[in-house]
């Protein structure tokens, strides 16, 4: 049984991990037979009201709010060590661009949590395969930009242009859809990048990139 691992950045489109993404994954994963562990940084993060989109003057444990998804089974990012997996993967949300990186503040200039670039170059390095879901692939493309990988996040020009800054190409990609760079051993798929899109046709293309990574792993 390949064995993947998630690292979730909260829990919420706005301030943390997308949760149909991550739900989604979860269940592709594990219909494509692999043992699936959830990480996150034990990091304090600003909320967002997800009503009004306005942050509110409060501020809670990532790692906490991650637990929401994984049913309390999740542990910190920094206990991840690449020798116990075969796969590395990132759900979308605001999240993943705004606390595991501040590429919502900065683009292609991000600064990318500590953590989260061991891990990336940890399985990179190792040959092992990443996927990235909605804005989580500017992660990779921040840290193995220069590595000329390939990623998609669909069709958003003003993310694409910051991307390819970073040394990244970018393919553009329907929401029910993924890219794969085989010989950088990348999986990406747009999801809620397609603001409107609907849940079927994001599990659609999350369905495809999680068998696709379990069977590279």
């Amino acid at each position: 049984m390949k064995k993947i691992a998630i690292v979730l950045s909260g829990c919420g489109h706005r301030d943390g991990s997308e949760i149909t993404e991550s739900v989604s994954l979860l269940i592709a994963l594990h219909q494509a037979g692999a043992d699936v562990s959830c990480f996150a940084p034990d990091i304090e993060i600003p909320v967002t009201n997800h009503i009004t989109g306005q942050p509110q003057n409060e501020k809670r444990r990532l790692l906490v709010e991650a637990g929401r998804i994984a049913r309390g089974k999740v542990q910190s990012l920094d206990k991840l060590n690449v020798k116990d997996f075969d796969a590395l993967a990132f759900p979308g949300g605001y999240g993943a661009a705004k606390n595991l990186c501040n590429w919502a503040e900065k683009g292609a200039k991000c600064d990318v949590n500590p953590d989260v670039k061991r891990v990336i170059l940890d399985f990179h390095n190792a040959s092992k395969p990443i996927a990235a879901l909605c804005i989580a692939p500017v992660l990779l493309a921040r840290v193995l930009g220069d590595k000329k990988i390939t990623l998609t996040i669909g069709d958003d020009k003003e993310t694409i242009a910051e991307i390819q800054k970073t040394g990244a190409l970018h393919e553009e990609c329907p929401v029910d859809d993924y890219i794969t760079d085989r010989e950088g051993k990348i999986v990406t798929t747009p999801a809620y990048m397609y603001g409107n899109a609907k849940p079927n046709e994001v599990f659609k293309g999350i369905f495809g990139l999680a068998h696709e990574l379990v069977e590279w792993a």
